[in-house]
């Protein structure tokens, strides 16, 4: 098939594209494939592909979904994060965006491929890392029981759609009220945890909590 001629507006955004690519390319190297597809040619739809990861070449034909974008102008622009597969069989998690002109018609594509192979490598290592241990002994180092406060400091500041740490001096104030009704103030070293966990000064929990 000919190539056919872009239009001065298509020239334009295109090359916008193809710059933006190339950012994205860099940035999100070495673990995500970008690809511009120029749809107007979908045997030869490939113009540049940055973290090659498909195994596809410039000049290779457009994929199912550019071909689905030429026969619709309302096929989505976007689609988001949708499962796929490398050539090798590596899992991959895809972003295909649709590229109009001023009269709504699709003439290229921008898509990311990202292996996601091992991230979910490294998700599973971190798990077994974490998960400690059943039934061989029981031990805490926090005897203050300090978590017990944090994580009702949290529940506060998760009521109010916030932070411990951006939690304002009339919030600060009522949760301080509440810990001292709840018992919490009674432990050892808690003005010391809420400050800590607060990320103020003792003397300011001590102020918040007359």
């Amino acid at each position: 098939m000919a190539k056919i001629k872009l239009t001065s507006e298509q020239q334009v955004i295109l090359d916008q594209v193809k710059h933006i690519a190339a950012g994205l390319g860099e940035t999100l190297a070495p673990f995500t494939e970008v690809v511009v597809h120029d749809l107007r040619t979908p045997k030869h739809a490939i113009l540049a592909i940055h973290n090659n990861l498909s195994g596809r070449r410039v000049g290779d034909p457009a994929t199912e979904l550019g071909l689905a974008r030429l026969a619709d102008d309302d096929y989505p622009q976007v689609l988001a994060n949708y499962a796929n597969r490398l050539a090798d069989g590596r899992q991959a998690k895809s972003t295909s965006i649709g590229i109009k002109d001023s009269d709504g018609h699709y003439f290229a594509a921008l898509c990311l491929n990202v292996d996601v192979t091992l991230f979910r490598s490294i998700t599973t290592l971190l798990e077994q890392f974490s998960v400690p241990k059943d039934g061989v002994v029981n031990e805490t180092l926090d005897p203050s029981n300090a978590k017990s406060l944090r994580e009702r400091i949290d529940k506060f500041a998760i009521s109010l759609a916030t932070t411990p740490q951006a939690l304002r001096t009339d919030q600060r104030r009522a949760l301080m009220q509440a810990l001292k009704d709840e018992g919490f103030l009674e432990l050892r070293r808690s003005m010391e945890t809420v400050a800590q966990h607060l990320g103020v000064s003792r003397a300011t929990v001590y102020n918040d909590a007359r």
